[in-house]
């Protein structure tokens, strides 16, 4: 075999080269045809749809005629006026009048009935007594421990505090008896120190006061005494 039937094509492979060129030309007529035909006929379908739609739309309400008027009503009809004959007018004749009567005299009136006196009329019942004056409020006097005669010493400002500068106002609540002498003693307000409220409490203490009167007369109550401590 020479060099050049070696590499000739055999009848079978030629065969089958045409074979698969026709399939492959098929198949690109196909899809041209596809791609051209189709989207034609697609848009052809689109079309007619929306005019379908619109022809489809429901249809307007029909407007029902309004009902004739009610016929009027019959009018009554008029009975006739009869017209009645007068009636013949009767004549009457004159009677006499009679004489009028004439009086009798009673030779004795009648006795007159008095209707009897009416009765006294009840007294009126006597105004209530008025209610007695509330009774003058009393006048009472406060204790006093201010007199000079009672000669009552100031208060020991004590030394510490007066070293550290403690000062304030100290207010007791003292109940004093009759006598003017003090039997309780209460704190109101403090100082802020404990040494300057005791100092007062021991002063006040040994203190006389002139006792409270209620109308004149003494009397045990309560008394408000101020004790200032100030550095001078």
């Amino acid at each position: 075999m020479s060099q050049s039937d070696r590499f000739a094509p055999s009848g079978g492979m030629s065969r089958n080269v045409v074979i698969a060129g026709s399939v492959v030309a098929l198949h690109v007529a196909g899809i041209w045809a596809l791609q051209s035909g189709l989207m034609r006929k697609a848009v052809e379908i689109v079309v007619p749809a929306e005019v379908l739609a619109e022809f489809i739309a429901p249809p307007a309400p029909e407007v029902a005629p309004p009902p004739p008027p009610p016929p009027p009503p019959p009018k009554p009809q008029q009975k006739p006026v009869v017209r009645k004959a007068p009636m013949p007018k009767a004549v009457v004749s004159p009677t006499p009048r009679p004489e009028a009567p004439v009086g009798v005299v009673d030779p004795e009136p009648a006795p007159v009935h008095e209707a009897p006196p009416a009765p006294p009329a009840p007294p009126a019942p006597p105004a209530p007594p008025a209610p007695p004056a509330p009774p003058a409020p009393p006048v009472i006097q406060l204790p006093s421990s201010n007199a000079a005669y009672l000669n009552n010493p100031k208060p020991n400002y004590p030394s510490i505090s007066r070293r550290m500068g403690e000062q304030g106002k100290v207010v007791l609540r003292v109940f004093i008896d009759a006598e003017g002498r003090p039997q309780t003693i209460e704190i109101r307000e403090s100082s802020g120190y404990e040494r300057l409220d005791q100092q007062a409490v021991e002063s006040v203490k040994r203190w006389r006061f002139v006792p409270g009167k209620r109308n004149g007369v003494p009397e045990a109550m309560w008394n408000i005494v101020p004790i200032n401590f100030v550095l001078e």
